[in-house]
């Protein structure tokens, strides 16, 4: 029967393509050629977002921006900052949404020129730097001290991508998360990719941001792997890396 309100039937059409797309082995096996094949030609270096490279996948900022909507943070952590493509686009969708939220980006080497472009970018009043280890003591308590007071805080952590170091920000910084936001791991697909894809890094199968997540989520059950994402992706360089906070 088909329902009279259009909204509620679009709605319902998503869900009916999320399962054919989430038990289809067809779409997995090519989504997974075209992610190994396109990793190899460092497809996520090329896009930016208002001007500064992103480092991401079009489909996993598509996500994080939908994320972003439903929850409405006041405060985004994010560990990596890189060439602060990732902290412009935050920064970016929280002006739009105009209450206030700031974006805090903490990488242990913020390079002088990423700096100075941050600095001087029309969204930097939504930015701040932090420099330092994520999870060193210092790191953490400045970053407690940001989060303070506010009402709804989202994590996402793209740095060092070994499963010790993810591990250890994902214990440190779940604190953080409130009941109903995000905590993102990105770069889970490090797992998936093959042994031989990171050949100059010190991850990989078996040391990923994927292994530390499920050794995180077997000790933490504030926080489930939201797998409706993954269905809509299906291409994503963060799968199982939802991480959404039920406590």
């Amino acid at each position: 029967m088909t329902t009279a309100d259009p909204i509620r039937a679009f709605h319902e059409r998503v869900e009916r393509n999320l399962e054919q797309q989430r038990t289809d082995p067809e779409v997995r096996r090519t989504s997974a050629a075209w992610l190994r094949r396109t990793h190899e030609l460092g497809y996520d270096y090329n896009f930016t977002w208002f001007g500064r490279p992103v480092l991401q996948l079009p489909q996993d900022l598509m996500a994080l921006q939908e994320l972003v909507f439903a929850v409405r943070p006041d405060r985004i952590v994010e560990t990596g900052v890189a060439h602060g493509g990732s902290l412009v686009f935050f920064a970016s969708l929280l002006h739009l949404l105009d209450r206030g939220g700031r974006v805090l980006g903490i990488d242990v080497d913020i390079r002088a020129h990423n700096r100075r472009e941050l600095e001087a970018h029309p969204m930097q009043k939504h930015i701040d730097l932090l420099q330092g280890s994520s999870v060193a003591e210092d790191t953490l308590a400045a970053v407690r001290t940001a989060v303070a007071g506010s009402e709804r805080v989202m994590v996402v952590l793209d740095s060092d991508h070994t499963e010790a170091h993810v591990l250890a920000e994902l214990r440190a910084y779940a604190p953080l998360v409130t009941s109903g936001s995000y905590l993102v791991v990105c770069d889970t697909s490090v797992e998936d990719l093959g042994a031989d894809a990171f050949p100059n890094r010190p991850w990989g199968p078996g040391n990923s941001p994927k292994s530390a997540g499920a050794r995180f989520l077997a000790e933490n059950r504030d926080f489930v792997v939201d797998e409706r994402i993954d269905a809509k992706l299906l291409l994503s360089n963060s799968p199982n890396g939802y991480l959404r906070c039920v406590r």
